[in-house]
């Protein structure tokens, strides 16, 4: 079986978080080169509409001279929650881990902020739960910027 190639992704994006126009670049395993397609190894931070796992478009950009992401391809259907610590006394290795007991890996970008990524075939409601509990003690917030369709709470 060959070695899954990693390569760095470029997403250009519009940030609800950081009100403003940003980019972020995100690891991807490589599918299929010729015809452009990659799937997500990495949790966004900031990039929308995206989830761990989803296949997407990239191409060439000469203006950014690399790989940039264009579109998605194919829904992994994995979800990403964006998590705002609000309580200095609570360590957000911590709340991280309590999701991990749920079945969700996380990324921290420091110890204020972190995301989470929602595998497909995992209950959202006991995520959610857990996220409004959190919210409602104070401790955390959070945003759902990429919510798959098995996910809704609707």
């Amino acid at each position: 079986m060959p070695k899954e190639e990693h390569i760095k992704i470029l997403f250009q994006f519009y940030s609800d978080v950081l009100e403003q126009h940003t980019v972020e670049t995100m690891w991807a395993i490589t599918v299929d080169q010729d015809k452009g397609l990659y799937k997500l190894d990495s949790i966004p931070f900031y990039a929308p509409d995206i989830a761990a796992n989803d296949v997407f478009f990239a191409e060439f950009d000469e203006e950014q001279e690399r790989l940039t992401y264009r579109y998605i391809v194919e829904y992994s259907g994995n979800s990403t929650v964006q998590v705002v610590m609000f309580n200095d006394e609570t360590p957000a290795n911590d709340i991280r881990e309590e999701f991990d007991i749920l079945g969700c890996s996380s990324e921290k970008a420091n110890e204020a902020y972190f995301v989470i990524d929602v595998p497909v075939d995992v209950d959202y409601a006991i995520v959610r739960r857990k996220l409004m509990e959190l919210e409602e003690s104070g401790i955390i917030g959070y945003a759902e910027p990429c919510l798959s369709d098995k996910h809704r709470m609707d």
